[in-house]
């Protein structure tokens, strides 16, 4: 776990072993948003990158009859 120190304009740096493991890179835009009493930081991927990430899931839920595949 790292920690950061947040700056008097309220900036923080994103420790370059994160980055790293995240692919993140500089003008990259990130998500940040509150929960459950803290920050959390999800970077932004483009809809391209995200092809196949959900392969293998089991998509068998119950579907309304007019929903039919």
């Amino acid at each position: 776990m790292s920690t950061v120190k947040v700056s008097p304009k309220f900036q923080v740096v994103i420790p370059k072993d994160i980055r790293t493991s995240m692919n993140i890179e500089a003008g990259q835009l990130v998500e940040v948003f509150a929960w459950d009493n803290r920050i959390e930081i999800v970077p932004i991927k483009p809809m391209k990158d995200m092809q196949g990430s959900l392969r293998g899931m089991d998509s068998s839920i119950p579907r309304e009859e007019d929903r039919a595949l």
